[in-house]
């Protein structure tokens, strides 16, 4: 029995490393930006087109974030800064290098009129992006499908290309072990893991809490986006604001997300192909442990316990859907917070419970400034969560969509997202087109 869940615990932790990692950038154009990158490596010459299609989510959640670096909104200067300037190699750090003059050269081939993204019809990946790169002598076609690295084809001048160097490195586990594992666990589990593991073993999960703190304290020194954390710190000291926990919350995890979504050159650590998801299920964490004055073993187990928990509602969702996903990343933090605070695993199941609870229905209509309000509501609801968990009162299974053990609420939640709210996402994209176009 012990050697069977040792196996399981290593599974568990390669589904972290695999689902938390740095990324520079909203994910989505990231993506595109890396299908661009490994297209252009195998040319030779000055770029003479760049032609790409997306899938209708992976367009939603481009077309109004800014890529790090350019100023710019949109998945063509993703594009043609990933062809221009990205490291293949890099993952969803592929633009960690551009530089300056990479970026001016990126914009002069969109002013050329020579990039050109467009929604490919009837696709059925949720997340899908090919992309062609051209030379004038050469060509080269990437494709992602499934996962934001996940490149399933490359075609140079008509050869299909079975090299996936550029694809990302070997998993411990295989993506089918770990979809099993997480499909056969519950969160009683997750607990048993995160509190009773080697702390060394789970130590890498300190490097979220190093680089989103870094994004958070960017998002205050300076303005992007919304600025939300910047507004609330500023309606704080104008006494607008109590200077207290909750507050202190909001404002370094909305920051966070502000720089992320701002176009900060900074890497933020992601979730689930997300680094919203991964702002919300660290910032919040940090900022109560740190309140709490606890070292770095429970840091790191709270950490863990909020990233695997999101990990685990977040694997039953298609790869992008009409739900806020950032919101699903706040649960682990309401449970994680929770453990804090008491470390019992009835405290984080009534957390997680109230959380389904009070924000299921935030829906996702494309990644943009305003996805910093949506990360700045979760961190909040986890807050008030794990308050009324703490005063042994939640949303019980006579409510709504919560069930009465918190793995059943969340099957419910995921059905959500899964089924119904797949006529929400099309409606939500038939809107997003429609404003493209009246906007030119």
């Amino acid at each position: 029995m012990k050697e069977q869940l040792s196996s399981r615990w290593k599974i568990l932790i390669a589904a972290v490393k695999q689902q938390v990692k740095p990324a520079l950038g909203c994910t989505e154009p990231i993506s595109l930006a890396l299908a661009a990158a490994t297209a252009a490596s195998y040319l030779q010459h000055a770029i003479t087109r760049i032609s790409a299609e997306v899938s209708p989510n992976l367009m939603k959640n481009g077309m109004g974030v800014t890529v790090p670096g350019t100023g710019m909104v949109g998945l063509s200067i993703a594009a043609s800064l990933g062809a221009i300037g990205g490291d293949c190699k890099a993952g969803l750090e592929v633009l960690k290098n551009a530089t300056p003059e990479h970026v001016e050269q990126s914009k002069a081939l969109l002013a050329a009129g020579i990039v050109n993204v467009s929604i490919k019809k009837e696709c059925q990946e949720v997340l899908y992006s090919e992309v062609t790169v051209e030379d004038g002598e050469n060509s080269a076609t990437v494709i992602i499908a499934g996962n934001h690295t996940n490149i399933v084809k490359i075609i140079h001048n008509s050869h299909v290309v079975l090299d996936n160097t550029c694809a990302g490195a070997e998993q411990s586990a295989s993506p089918c072990e770990i979809k099993e594992t997480l499909t056969q666990t519950n969160t009683q589990e997750i607990y048993q893991f995160v509190t009773q593991i080697p702390v060394e073993e789970i130590s890498f999960i300190l490097e979220s809490a190093h680089l989103n703190d870094a994004l958070s304290k960017e998002g205050l020194n300076n303005t992007y986006g919304l600025h939300i954390g910047q507004t609330l710190q500023r309606q704080q000291q104008r006494g607008l604001l109590a200077k207290d926990l909750l507050s202190e919350i909001m404002i370094r995890t909305s920051a966070a997300s502000d720089a992320r979504m701002g176009g900060a050159v900074l890497p933020a650590m992601s979730n689930s192909g997300s680094g919203n998801q991964g702002i919300a299920a660290t910032m919040p964490v940090v900022v109560v442990a740190e309140y709490l004055h606890v070292g770095e073993e429970k840091m790191a187990r709270a950490l863990m316990l909020s990233h695997l928990l999101a990990i685990y509602i977040h694997h039953k969702f298609p790869a992008l859907s009409a739900l806020c996903a950032a919101t699903t990343a706040s649960m682990g933090a309401a449970g994680a917070i929770a453990w804090l605070m008491d470390e019992r695993y009835e405290s984080m199941a009534m957390a997680i419970s109230s959380m389904i609870g009070d924000i299921s229905g935030v829906i996702c209509d494309g990644a943009s400034n305003s996805c910093a309000m949506k990360v700045s509501t979760g961190a909040s609801a986890a807050y008030k969560a794990v308050l009324m968990a703490l005063d042994n009162t939640y949303v019980t299974g006579n409510d709504g969509i919560v069930a009465h053990d918190v793995d059943s609420t969340i099957e419910n939640l995921c059905a959500l997202a899964s089924r119904a709210m797949q006529h929400t996402d099309v409606q939500i994209i038939e809107i997003m087109e429609y404003k493209a176009v009246a906007n030119g």
